[in-house]
């Protein structure tokens, strides 16, 4: 197993192979797919799954597992791939962040303590210029950690996710560059 980073709570690490199946099982819950089109059937689940261990072949990052580092739980997921999205079109290849997080996870600053860890990644270790995430217009929960981040609402770079029905779109944008992150960083911080 390869550990991307840790924080003062959490490993970011690779998948194993026993990963799987744990994630599935704990994630794939009515609130934790609610903005993500739902709970998905195992054949769905595997399809993610490969697309993720494809991000790690071919990129060297994907959304890592997110581990208490005192319990070895898995809360869920965060990290960096690039934008695959149907109907994406210029934004196709874009480095985006993105987290998961299971339910007994929620409220705890998780989120933005792994998100962190990613974009520190993002600007340091992959030397980006810009990452962006995406979320749908009712998910406000994510889009508050975007603004926490000190990400920017970029509505030019909207989009309709063909995979999904109204209500799941457009697929709206926020940005972050290299140059703003680390005022931002440490905002989020303070």
């Amino acid at each position: 197993m390869s550990v991307a980073t840790e924080t003062d709570r959490l490993l970011l690490r690779d998948w194993r192979e026993s990963d799987k199946q744990a994630f599935y099982d704990i994630m794939n819950t009515p609130p934790v797919m609610k903005h993500l089109g739902g709970v998905q059937d195992w054949e769905g689940w595997s399809a993610a799954y490969d697309r993720i261990a494809g991000f790690t072949r071919d990129f060297g990052h994907t959304f890592w597992i997110v581990e208490d580092k005192a319990t070895g739980e898995i809360l869920g997921f965060c990290g960096l791939k690039r934008v695959n999205a149907p109907g994406s079109g210029d934004l196709l290849g874009t480095p985006e962040i993105g987290w998961r997080l299971r339910e007994s996870a929620w409220g705890r600053g998780i989120a933005k303590e792994a998100a962190i860890a990613s974009l520190d990644l993002a600007f340091g270790r992959f030397g980006y210029p810009e990452v962006i995430a995406m979320t749908i217009p009712a998910n406000t929960d994510s889009q508050g950690l975007m603004i926490r981040l000190g990400m920017v609402r970029r509505e030019d770079l909207d989009f309709t996710d063909t995979r999904f029905g109204p209500e799941l779109n457009p697929a709206i944008v926020w940005s972050i560059d290299a140059k703003r992150w680390p005022a931002a960083r440490a905002a989020a911080l303070a």
